[in-house]
């Protein structure tokens, strides 16, 4: 008689990539909370990719919940917005890499101007259009000392400006008024008064100069949800988007979600340290699960007290040091399979730690969270 052989039949584990998802549904639900707060536009904020979450998901999420007009940090960074296909005016300041600006008219791209001399090589670089001018926002220094023109320099910035939009064929076209609010995230409107009387300076100046019709924008996130007589215009909203309010004061909807996998469990007795230098220690058997995310992903590597992520409904505490690639967390008494998924951050509350539990454990803000997040990072739409 022959006996058959059997082999055992193995169960595969298969692991997932952190993945940072986004969240358009609750984007377009910030967006309407916002509109509940302001009769002004609303410009939607996209620098930074997005804050991380994907530019051009980001602002089409927001222009359909009622948004009118984009923010960019960069002009360049137009160009993937045009690309898909969106049409709402962008507004570029700062503008690190320099400016084309050929490049600029052709993507239909308002400027800020903080300072003489900007608006000075504008008009030289205007000039040599062969059709076209730029349409420019004035940036009043309202008190940050962050950029902008200090209200001594107003009157030369709007000499400067005459002779751009007056001599010959308009180089240049002033449409706009900005600034910031110093000190809005204390949602105190006496903090913001200085700012908005700066402003209203500003404005009367440009008007006065001959300039107009105006769009006058001064507020970001905070003002908006705090404080309407920095409103203006319009407001700027960019961390609310995603689901921050730096006041502190009103609820948004968290629109990031940041998932990766158990790559490596095991049971250990007491007394065994962890990671490198041994910064922890267990007291206990402990089950042990290696998370695939670290520091080059963006998980801060300094963590205070606290700092967990869920599995399967549950807190799990990390434990150790932080490593590049990769973070281990305590799950108790439950043993977690290869390919387990992990909610590092995310929206659900509960169990699930939000981007402001994470900026508390790290001493930092949740901006730098979610738009700390490494390109190793898969990007997903929820």
């Amino acid at each position: 008689m022959t006996t058959a052989l059997t082999t055992p039949r193995l169960t595969l584990s298969r692991v997932h990539p952190p993945t940072l998802h986004t969240i358009p549904d609750a984007i377009g639900a910030n967006v309407e909370r916002i509109r509940s707060a302001t009769d002004a536009r609303i410009m939607a904020v996209v620098k930074a990719d997005g804050y991380g979450l994907g530019a051009v998901t980001v602002a089409l999420a927001a222009i359909g919940a009622g948004a009118e007009w984009l923010g960019i940090t960069d002009a360049e960074d137009a160009a993937p917005l045009r690309a898909a296909g969106i049409e709402v005016p962008v507004l570029a300041w700062l503008n690190p890499a320099g400016v084309d600006v050929a490049q600029v008219v052709a993507d239909r791209v308002d400027l800020a101007v903080g300072s003489v001399e900007e608006l000075r090589q504008l008009i030289a670089d205007a000039s040599a259009l062969p059709n076209g001018c730029v349409r420019v926002h004035l940036h009043m220094d309202t008190g940050m000392s962050r950029g902008g023109v200090p209200l001594e320099d107003w009157a030369e910035l709007l000499r400067v400006a005459r002779t751009g939009r007056d001599s010959g064929r308009a180089r240049i076209d002033v449409v706009g008024v900005m600034g910031h609010l110093p000190d809005a995230d204390a949602a105190d409107p006496a903090k913001n008064a200085p700012a908005v009387l700066r402003m209203r300076q500003a404005r009367d100046a440009v008007l006065r100069a001959g300039f107009g019709p105006l769009l006058v924008h001064l507020a970001a996130t905070s003002g908006t949800l705090t404080d309407a007589a920095t409103h203006f215009d319009m407001v700027r909203v960019g961390a609310g988007l995603v689901g921050i309010d730096p006041s502190e004061t009103v609820p948004l909807q968290g629109a990031a979600r940041l998932t990766a996998s158990v790559v490596h469990s095991s049971v250990v007795p007491a007394g065994t340290a962890i990671g490198y230098g041994g910064a922890y220690v267990t007291t206990r058997t402990s089950h042990l699960s290696v998370i695939g995310v670290g520091y080059a992903d963006g998980i801060p590597r300094e963590l205070g007290a606290g700092a967990g992520v869920a599995v399967d409904g549950i807190r799990c505490p990390i434990v150790g040091r932080v490593s590049m690639d990769q973070i281990v967390i305590d799950t108790g008494d439950v043993s977690m399979p290869r390919g387990t998924s992990v909610v590092v951050f995310g929206p659900e509350g509960g169990a699930v730690p939000s981007m402001q539990e994470w900026a508390r454990w790290a001493g930092s803000i949740p901006h730098t969270v979610v738009t700390g997040i490494g390109s190793r990072v898969e990007r997903a739409i929820a």
